[in-house]
């Protein structure tokens, strides 16, 4: 895998809210703005997303891709890879929440690996912005309730 990015945000909000705002996968088309579409393939005991499918539509680039996450027993943890996808050789990401008194901080770590070969400093700049929009509009999410 290429190399991965990393970002983070302060949420005014308890891990449990921001988490909840993340395992909610089908509410991503009301509050992302690339996200057109998501399908819950599989879940796990605690009815968790464990394969879900995301159709993306992010101007220039779209795609249709299946992720499968796996949760930290504590809850302050969520990993996910690429299962498969048109645009992507592969996908490995990573929410971590951090507890910081009344607030959270969420660190996003990211790696995709295009299909077409992309230059690596091109690669790292979409990837922070990609992240850089992903945390504002989890951040947005969680503080309106």
């Amino acid at each position: 895998m290429a190399d991965e990015s990393t970002q983070s945000i302060t949420v005014d909000a308890a891990p449990e809210a921001v988490m909840a705002v993340i395992a909610d996968f089908a509410a991503y088309p009301e509050w992302t703005g690339a996200v057109k579409a998501a399908e819950i393939l599989s879940t796990d005991a605690d009815g968790r997303g464990e394969q879900v499918t995301f159709t993306l539509d992010a101007g220039p680039i779209k795609d249709v891709y299946t992720l499968a996450y796996s949760w930290a027993g504590d809850g302050l943890a969520v990993d996910w890879d690429l299962v498969k996808g048109q645009m992507q050789k592969a996908q490995k990401g990573r929410y971590e929440l951090r507890p910081a008194g009344a607030s959270t901080e969420v660190v996003y770590t990211l790696s995709v690996q295009l299909a077409v070969p992309m230059i690596g400093l091109f690669r790292r700049k979409a990837e922070k912005m990609i992240m850089d929009t992903a945390l504002k509009e989890l951040k947005r999410r969680v503080e309106r309730g």
